[in-house]
């Protein structure tokens, strides 16, 4: 039989324990009733226990090891194996009716996986998995967490509810990582819209958290300018971890207001 080896360009780390996987798997045990896309099968240690727990199963895999084996030790889901890049994949061609989203990700690119999941959040109503420690603490994150509260938790939180559910050990895998892991597990809310511009609303998450150790004041002034006659609110006193994302809105809309009447916003400023 082959052995598949781990591919560091693809930042693969087998998971090997089958006790971890059963109960990442579990994170989705309320949702059995919508199709469920598993992120990168690898070599099934994940999959075995969503194809046993009667999920609607797919999986989209990039490695064409991992589908050659996908193939081999699992006949159930024949068709449903997709070989290609979960980040081009459109999310509401495959799932108009909503799915849920699972897996081991890559440490390498699991940022990018779940910004491309709130790209779909009308149709992704579960996202849940394995990602790093770190990367797990900052989508859970809650105002003042220093340390961890920043453009990833402002950006996901309006619309998902995120769980930090346990940590996992740097021995569930092959090879060990050098950093722990945690499973995480996001649910679609029910809020349909900001309140706000949203593209500006990116954007002064983005810029407020780019010099995080600043004052509002002074962080905004690539959007507002330091002519802003606004900066003796409250909120400008404020650093951005301070701020919740009901608070980030009505920043937003502070900045929608004056850049609308004003006119000026910085084009060097990118979104």
């Amino acid at each position: 039989m082959k052995i598949i080896r781990p591919k560091k360009s693809l930042g693969q780390h087998f998971l090997k324990d089958s006790g971890v996987a059963r109960r990442v798997a579990e994170t989705l045990s309320a949702y059995r009733g919508l199709p469920v896309l598993e992120v990168g099968g690898g070599t099934g240690a994940l999959t075995r226990f969503l194809v046993d727990g009667a999920y609607d199963l797919s999986v989209v895999e990039i490695d064409m090891e991992s589908v050659d084996y996908l193939h081999s030790h699992f006949p159930a889901l024949e068709g449903r194996i997709i070989a290609g890049d979960f980040l081009r994949l459109d999310l509401k061609a495959l799932y108009p009716s909503g799915c849920c989203i699972i897996g081991n990700y890559p440490y390498h690119i699991s940022s990018r996986i779940f910004f491309r999941v709130l790209d779909f959040r009308e149709h992704v109503v579960c996202c849940a998995g394995m990602v790093q420690k770190e990367v797990a603490e900052r989508l859970a994150a809650s105002p003042s967490e220093k340390k961890t509260y920043g453009i990833t938790s402002a950006l996901i939180q309006p619309w998902y509810d995120v769980e930090y559910l346990f940590t996992v050990d740097e021995e569930a895998f092959e090879p060990p990582p050098k950093v722990k892991s945690a499973v995480i597990r996001m649910t679609r809310n029910g809020r349909q819209t900001l309140g706000c511009d949203e593209s500006l609303y990116r954007l002064v998450v983005k810029t407020s958290f780019n010099q995080r150790r600043k004052m509002l004041r002074n962080s905004m002034k690539p959007v507002l300018g330091a002519d802003f006659p606004g900066y003796g609110m409250p909120v400008f006193d404020k650093r951005p971890e301070q701020l919740s994302v009901e608070q980030f809105v009505e920043l937003t809309l502070v900045v929608q207001d004056f850049l609308g009447k004003d006119g000026r916003q910085d084009k060097n400023v990118q979104s």
